[in-house]
């Protein structure tokens, strides 16, 4: 009965110390960033953006941020550092709803006075929810909340410690991994025409253009998660841009109806920010040499990484820059080439 009790004792002991060495390990090393930055002599390896995000804008030293859907993952960090003096990171959600967003900005807030904040505005995230999605889509909450105690998940978490953490070892001391090149995507993914016509579903029919008020109540709201971000941080210099989608993507908004809206909604979203002496808009989706060309994209909105550079280039020039004076100009244009796109354009490749 002894022996039974020392064993027992024992092997308690040793499960003890086992998973305090298991938490300790993840703890040090902190693939996810939770508790620090990297330690000396490591990279930032950054490749999960639910995972890690979250963590890095609470203990990364930086002064400005990306912040963004899935076509800001392959900016490279570096580009606005040279171009902007400053020193950043991104903050990604794929879905890029403005309640995401805001959300992220306001984590990095919490902790960081910001220089900039170089925001990519999509067209879809003014008519979205403005409630954060991040719990109804099955993300860790347990690494997104202030509570340590309900760590366990990730510092017990058997693919931390066998797959995340080797992970970033490896990249940190092996090959000649661009820290800049957070959550990108881009490589080994293919672009071209084939490749963005094939990933478009075309819808058999036009249908009815719905009024261009249909999403007014979450347009009023996104509105308002935007200028309350201005007015918050008076400060901080909010640089937005409209991304060039390419015609695939009008192409569907016209058919769906929702050409109109989306329309409107740019018009209404850019007015108000306008109205903040933080605010910049640049506007680059009515390029039309790089949207009626389909070798740029793997999909109806998804660029590839050429047409980063150019955003960025531009952005650091400061050029399509929109002002109260040539807004609405603009936005006339771009409806003028989306019309142009579904009557003309898009018919050399449907007949």
């Amino acid at each position: 009965m002894n022996t039974d009790k020392k064993f027992l004792k024992s092997f308690f002991i040793r499960t003890l110390l086992l998973l305090a060495a298991v938490i300790g390990v993840v703890i040090i090393f902190d693939p996810f960033y939770q508790y620090h930055k990297p330690l000396p002599g490591l990279k930032a390896v950054l490749t999960d953006k639910e995972y890690q995000c979250i963590g890095t804008l609470h203990t990364f030293d930086y002064d400005s941020l990306i912040v963004g859907s899935s076509v800001c993952e392959n900016y490279n960090n570096h580009w606005f550092d040279e171009g902007f003096g400053c020193r950043t990171i991104k903050a990604i959600r794929s879905y890029g709803a403005t309640a995401d967003l805001c959300y992220l900005l306001d984590n990095a807030f919490e902790t960081h006075n910001l220089k900039y904040v170089f925001y990519n505005i999509d067209p879809s995230s003014l008519s979205a929810s403005t409630e954060p999605t991040y719990e109804s889509t099955g993300c860790p909450m347990y690494l997104y909340d202030k509570n340590r105690l309900n760590d366990y998940p990730y510092l017990l978490n058997k693919d931390v410690l066998m797959e995340k953490l080797p992970y970033m070892l490896a990249y940190s001391f092996i090959g000649d991994y661009d820290e800049g090149n957070s959550y990108n995507w881009a490589q080994w993914k293919y672009f071209g025409q084939d490749m963005a016509m094939g990933l478009y579903t075309r819808l058999p029919s036009v249908k009815n253009m719905q009024p261009e008020t249909v999403n007014s109540g979450e347009l009023a709201g996104n509105i308002a998660l935007l200028t309350a971000q201005l007015e918050a941080h008076p400060d901080t210099t909010f640089k937005f841009f409209f991304s060039p989608y390419s015609m695939l993507w009008w192409d569907n908004a016209y058919r769906s109806g929702e050409r109109d809206a989306v329309i409107y909604n740019e018009k209404q979203a850019v007015k108000a920010l306008l109205a903040y002496d933080n605010a910049e808009i640049y506007f680059y989706q009515d390029d039309k040499d790089i949207i009626t060309n389909l070798d740029n994209y793997m999909d109806i909105v998804h660029f590839s990484k050429d047409i980063n550079y150019y955003v960025y280039d531009k952005l650091s020039r400061g050029e399509e820059r929109l002002t109260m004076e040539n807004y609405e100009e603009r936005l006339d244009g771009m409806y003028g080439l989306s019309q142009e796109i579904v009557e003309d354009i898009i018919t050399d490749y449907y007949h």
